[in-house]
């Protein structure tokens, strides 16, 4: 049973969100009774399938909070220290790549926590944990080490100016952009358009207009979110398209190709032996 069920099984990227079923299945959740009861649940059950950006979004929360507790130079430095700069690069690549998701630099991130709780769980949900992880780290790392990459060469060059090497760059937006870019693969059709276009319009025309390396950073991040879903998807469609035929495969002999015959139950048989009542011999079935 348990080799058949997974047998059966689908990758999550291979999984399509139907709006239209979604919204019907949505207005009949909200016509029904004890809807605040059901409200509450399903807000605990959707906070309790993402781990991942619950844990995240309590993390943004605590260094904010230590941020808040210390002095503004203090904060400063500490902001400097984990950014993803050119100068830390250069010194400590691996740890200030971790180091710059989990930190903020201004108010409380109200915004950025509240998306974690509801775009991002969605995301997670969908994908599971550990996928979700791979998408939002291909995100950050990849589309950080592109920006230092081409501000060291514009740095180079004196394209721009030196101060930018030791600039602050902290932050899960990297991470974040990726993960939405995936999720226009959740979709199907004109949705999946739609929204793909609406990331590329935005970061783009923010590219545009503000051509700094954090808006740069953003366009590419959300290029390698589409890269990383496309290569996923393909993948997965085709591991499931082997397993299906592998398992339509295996009940048959090799080389047999030739549909198998129905097999028909045995006619019964009958014997003349088996004496009545009276003493004449009536048939009985053996």
């Amino acid at each position: 049973m348990a080799s058949s069920a997974l047998n059966h099984s689908r990758s999550p990227w291979t999984r399509v969100l139907d709006l239209d079923t979604g919204r019907r299945q949505l207005l009949d959740w909200w016509h029904g009774p004890d809807r605040i009861y059901r409200a509450g649940k399903a807000v605990h059950d959707h906070l309790a399938g993402a781990p991942a950006s619950c844990a995240y979004a309590f993390t943004l929360f605590v260094t904010w909070w230590t941020l808040r507790g210390i002095s503004d130079f203090a904060g400063h430095r500490l902001i400097l220290s984990a950014s993803t700069n050119l100068h830390n690069m250069r010194r400590e690549p691996v740890q200030v790549l971790v180091a710059s998701a989990f930190w903020t630099d201004g108010g409380f991130p109200w915004s950025i926590i509240l998306g974690f709780l509801t775009v991002m769980a969605f995301a997670e949900r969908w994908l599971g944990t550990l996928r979700w992880i791979m998408v939002f780290a291909c995100g950050h790392v990849g589309a950080s080490m592109i920006v230092v990459t081409g501000v060291a060469f514009a740095v180079h060059h004196q394209l721009i100016p030196l101060r930018i090497a030791v600039a602050s760059d902290v932050g899960s937006s990297y991470g974040s952009t990726a993960v939405l870019a995936a999720l226009s693969f959740h979709l199907r059709g004109t949705p999946r358009t739609v929204w793909a276009a609406g990331l590329l319009a935005w970061f783009g025309f923010a590219a545009w207009h503000g051509r700094t390396f954090t808006d740069y950073g953003h366009l590419t991040a959300l290029c390698i979110g589409f890269v990383v879903a496309a290569i996923a998807v393909a993948l997965s469609r085709r591991l499931e398209r082997i397993r299906d035929q592998r398992a339509a495969s295996a009940g048959r002999a090799p080389g047999d190709t030739a549909p198998r015959p129905i097999d028909h139950p045995a006619p019964a048989l009958v014997s003349e032996n088996g004496p009545s009542a009276d003493g004449r011999s009536e048939p009985t079935l053996q």
